[in-house]
C-alpha cells in the first residue's frame, strides 16, 4: 500500500505540474521526504497525508480505495474497516459526507503494546471515547489513563500520542476537528 499512495501522490503531482520543490512549500514537508514517500521508501502519517491531499487539491480518500462514502447515514454493513500504511491500527468511519464537514467520527482499533502516533499535532480538537480496553494518551507531556466507558477531550495543537499498554486491541471512539477524510 505504501507503493500505490507513493505513486497516487507522484502521478497527482505531475499532472497538476508541480515539482517536488513546489510541492514541498505548500505542505511544509521536506524535499527529500517527499521524494522517499513517492518512491515507496518512506511512510508518512495521516497529517502528512491530509497535508499532500490539501495541497493537490483532492479528498484524502483519493488514496484509499477501500472508503467511499457519499450519504448522511452510515449502515452497519457500509462500515468498512481500512489501515494506512506505516500504522498498525484500523479505522472504520463513521461520519456522513458532505461540503465543508467539521467534525470526523471514526472507530479505531490499536493493536496491543502499541503507539498511534508520534507526538504530532494537528489544528482542531480531539474527543476520545474508550469503548474496549484501557489506553494511555499523551498530550503535551503529560500522561492520561483512559479507562474503558471514559473519555478525553482536548485541543489537538498540542502534540499528542496514543499507546496501547496493555495485550488486548483497545477499540475507541474518537471524533475530531477538521475532518480529515
Amino acid at each position: 500500500m505504501i507503493n500505490e499512495i507513493g505513486e497516487k501522490i507522484s502521478k497527482l503531482r505531475k499532472q497538476k505540474a508541480l515539482t517536488l520543490k513546489e510541492l514541498s512549500e505548500m505542505t511544509g514537508l521536506s524535499i527529500s521526504f517527499l521524494s522517499q514517500v513517492e518512491n515507496g521508501y518512506s511512510s508518512l502519517a495521516i497529517t502528512s497525508l491530509k497535508k499532500i491531499a490539501d495541497a493537490l487539491n483532492v479528498p484524502i480518500t483519493e488514496f484509499f480505495n477501500s472508503y467511499n462514502n457519499h450519504s448522511f447515514h452510515i449502515k452497519t454493513d457500509q462500515q468498512k474497516i481500512f489501515k494506512i500504511e506505516g500504522n498498525s491500527a484500523e479505522y472504520i468511519l463513521l461520519s456522513g459526507e458532505f461540503p465543508q464537514r467539521m467534525l470526523e467520527a471514526m472507530i479505531v482499533y490499536i493493536q496491543p503494546e502499541s503507539v498511534l502516533g508520534s507526538k504530532f499535532n494537528h489544528p482542531g480538537e480531539e474527543f476520545v471515547y474508550v469503548l474496549e480496553g484501557n489506553l494511555i494518551i499523551d498530550v503535551d507531556g503529560e500522561k492520561y489513563y483512559v479507562n474503558s466507558g471514559e473519555s478525553i477531550h482536548y485541543p489537538s495543537m498540542m502534540p499528542h500520542l496514543w499507546y496501547n499498554p496493555s495485550k488486548q486491541k483497545v477499540k475507541l471512539l474518537t471524533v475530531l476537528t477538521p475532518a480529515i477524510f
